[in-house]
């Protein structure tokens, strides 16, 4: 009986253990897109953070004080240079130059006389008909008179000043900005500042390097024009290139700093005074570089690593050494051969021989990456 029943129990424990196992679920591939590792000839830049600057920036102020009868522009309009900007109410000043023109005339005539005087006197005494001290006298009046004239004329080229100043325009071509004093508004003459013109076209991108880069840029520079790329975060990666043409005189002894300047063309407005950049000063060429897309580079708990692709869809975590970064593209001093295919998204999704499935036609790091050299 207790036989039996020691079989009975063996049974029902086989049957307990035999249900407790589950079949395995295999791991679905993680999806990722991926880009090749190439080998090409990269430009050495020295990095840096840099801002935009207007190539020209002119305060509008008026020369005369009085009350705006028109504005001639809008808020951020392109003007041109010698565009009319602001009209002050020119009447005043129209009225104040008949005024000196008219004293002008009456004080012209009356040095003629007094110089037709002094020069009949002058003959007259020639025949002792006159004193000398009457001819001095007429001598000095029409002498005092020029002296008048002359003054009025004085007078009256400000005068015409002051009507030319009626009319503000533009020095430079420029960007208009907002306008301070309201059409009808009264402005005070060398005090109110009316508005901002900014030229930015050309224009600046203004950037600080450490001075230990200062020998290695001027060394470069005696041998070319050194080019200064600037690049917008968040702006799709696009960037625009100038030339190096300014770097400044002296260090900053505070932060080992000097500072440098760049000039953009700026056909297309791209830039903007006020404007924070990824600044790259090219100063050489490095051939033979091996070069992945910045997206393929992940901080692990040892260092740098990336993820490649291996036969049979799989991926291999490998640790690699970086030499430098390049905008969105990083050189490499090891860990990834020329050819070689990186995942360059689904990173956080993968560990060391995960199965993989590519969602995107391998590309090569120089098609990933914006066109031309680095």
């Amino acid at each position: 009986m207790n036989q039996r029943y020691s079989w009975l129990v063996m049974v029902v424990l086989a049957g307990l253990c035999s249900c407790g196992k589950k079949a395995t679920v295999p791991v679905p591939p993680v999806p990722v897109t991926t880009a090749q590792a190439v080998t090409k000839t990269m430009s050495l830049a020295v990095e840096a953070m840099g801002s935009v600057e207007a190539y020209n920036s002119l305060e509008i102020i008026p020369r005369v004080s009085g009350q705006i009868l028109k504005l001639h522009f809008r808020d951020g309009d392109e003007v041109q240079k010698d565009a009319l900007l602001v009209t002050i109410d020119p009447a005043p000043f129209t009225e104040a130059l008949r005024e000196v023109e008219a004293r002008l005339a009456s004080d012209a005539a009356t040095l003629v006389f007094k110089t037709s005087e002094a020069e009949r006197k002058s003959r007259l005494i020639e025949n002792d008909g006159i004193s000398r001290s009457e001819f001095e006298k007429a001598r000095a009046e029409a002498d005092a008179q020029k002296n008048i004239v002359q003054a009025d004329r004085a007078v009256v080229e400000q005068a015409c000043l002051n009507v030319g100043y009626c009319s503000m325009r533009s020095p430079i071509p420029g960007r208009a900005g907002a306008y301070v004093v309201n059409q009808g508004g009264v402005v005070e003459a060398n005090k109110t500042t009316l508005l901002v013109v900014n030229q930015v076209k050309p224009i600046y991108v203004t950037f600080s390097v450490p001075e230990k880069c200062l020998p290695g840029i001027r060394a470069a520079q005696e041998k070319a024009v050194l080019t200064v790329e600037a690049r917008v975060p968040g702006a799709d990666a696009q960037s625009r290139q100038g030339r190096l043409t300014f770097i400044d005189n002296t260090v900053d002894p505070a932060t080992g700093m000097i500072r440098l300047k760049g000039t953009f063309a700026n056909t297309d407005a791209f830039l903007w005074p006020g404007l924070y950049v990824q600044v790259s000063l090219m100063i050489g060429e490095e051939p033979g570089a091996v070069v992945v897309p910045a997206s393929a580079v992940a901080k692990g708990p040892k260092g740098d690593q990336v993820f490649v692709v291996k036969a049979g869809g799989t991926a291999e975590l490998r640790a690699v050494q970086v030499r430098r970064m390049a905008g969105d593209e990083v050189v490499l001093d090891g860990g990834v051969s020329s050819g070689e295919t990186v995942v360059t998204d689904g990173l956080n999704k993968l560990k060391d021989g995960a199965a993989i499935v590519i969602a995107n036609t391998p590309a090569s790091a120089a098609t990933n990456a914006a066109s031309g050299t680095r």
